[in-house]
């Protein structure tokens, strides 16, 4: 074990100097490799440090380890607020940046349904996206449905898509339900691109009505902002409450055993397909929403590199951790956009991070000790 140790601290950081060589030089690929080395005795040395007891703090009043809970109460309501109050003294540019952050969160959270929760791999989740984005565009250009009708019907509708692709991959599991999942959102595009008479084909639909209440019309870049932070608490809330219920430990269930679990007495084809079909409408949700802030919609916006963006997310932060998710979408979202100014070495940089979080952490930024086990 010390062996293998010690070939990851030397080998990994060699590899990445050579890497970095063409683009940096020889001095640029040194610094590199001990940046990364740097990098990974610091890891090694921090999770040598023994863990202890919290003492009682005159700021915290924490008087044990117990105490815990209140402490991520009160970082909670603390977060919330920041989440309100912050974005008032943030530019256009920004506001954006965190608005689309936003709507990852919640796509991720979907897939994480499908993904974490059931153990269902699905590559074509991109594919209820555009369901919900080109309900609402047809619904409101064609028969003038308001965005918060068609919230719920574009939920549903995507909803509806996902069972049937539930209902086709019953028998099917790991690699070969990847490969239907990733033909469906093929068959979608093509459907997209050429059905000029409904979707207008590769022109997309324009002129789609921005949300409004009353006489207030949503336009502003902060007024999607509160818009997408409510949607993110409400779809949270629900995805928290479903985890903890009957519901959610059927899906654990069926992620670690199937045959195991329809044993017990699961009905493994109800929750296989409840499952895709929850996580498909907060897809058509998200759908609703991005078409309702751009105004338009396209077929290009809802390619297979959407789809693998969103698992990205989801296996980056943490397989079903609802708050790694949460993680794995704003590093995926904010941190292209922190390195623009890096622009020539942003994707080495990226790519960089990626691999050494399969390599150090597999399960996961916020993963947990459970999947750690599994993937060793």
């Amino acid at each position: 074990m010390k062996t293998n140790a010690a070939y990851t601290i030397i080998g990994i950081p060699l590899w990445f100097g050579l890497l970095g060589l063409p683009f940096l030089g020889v001095s640029g690929g040194i610094k590199l490799s001990l940046g990364v080395l740097l990098l990974l005795v610091s890891i090694r040395l921090i999770r040598k440090i023994p863990t202890r007891n919290f003492k009682r703090t005159a700021f915290y009043g924490i008087t044990s380890s117990q105490n815990i809970p209140y402490l991520w109460e009160r970082i909670k309501w603390l977060l919330a607020l920041s989440l309100i109050i912050v974005p008032l003294f943030l530019d256009n540019y920004q506001l954006d940046v965190m608005t689309m952050a936003g709507l990852y969160i919640v796509l991720a959270l979907g897939l994480n349904v499908v993904v974490g929760f059931a153990g269902l791999l699905d590559l074509g989740y991109a594919a209820f996206y555009a369901v919900g984005a080109y309900s609402y565009a047809l619904m409101s250009v064609h028969f003038h449905i308001n965005f918060w009708l068609a919230i719920p019907l574009a939920g549903i509708l995507a909803g509806a898509f996902g069972f049937l692709l539930g209902v086709i991959t019953l028998r099917l599991r790991g690699d070969y339900l990847a490969i239907v999942t990733l033909g469906f959102i093929q068959i979608l595009h093509l459907v997209l691109n050429n059905w000029d008479s409904v979707t207008r084909g590769p022109k997309g639909i324009s002129g789609i009505p921005h949300p409004k209440i009353g006489k207030f019309i949503f336009y502003q870049p902060i007024d999607y902002y509160y818009l997408i932070l409510a949607i993110v608490v409400v779809a949270l809330f629900f995805i928290q409450r479903i985890k903890s219920s009957r519901i959610g430990r059927a899906w654990d269930a069926i992620r670690e055993d199937e045959i195991a679990a329809e044993a017990m007495g699961i009905h493994t084809t109800q929750m296989k397909t409840l499952a895709f079909a929850i996580g498909a409408a907060w897809a058509g949700v998200c759908g609703t929403f991005f078409s309702a802030k751009f105004g338009f919609v396209s077929p290009e916006s809802f390619t297979f590199f959407e789809s693998i963006l969103i698992l990205s997310m989801v296996v980056l932060g943490g397989i079903g951790s609802i708050p790694g998710v949460i993680l794995g979408a704003l590093v995926l979202m904010i941190l292209p956009e922190m390195m623009r100014g890096f622009s020539n070495y942003r994707m080495l940089l990226f790519g960089l991070a990626m691999i050494l979080m399969m390599v150090l952490r597999p399960q996961g930024i916020l993963g947990n000790f459970r999947r750690k086990i599994e993937l060793s």
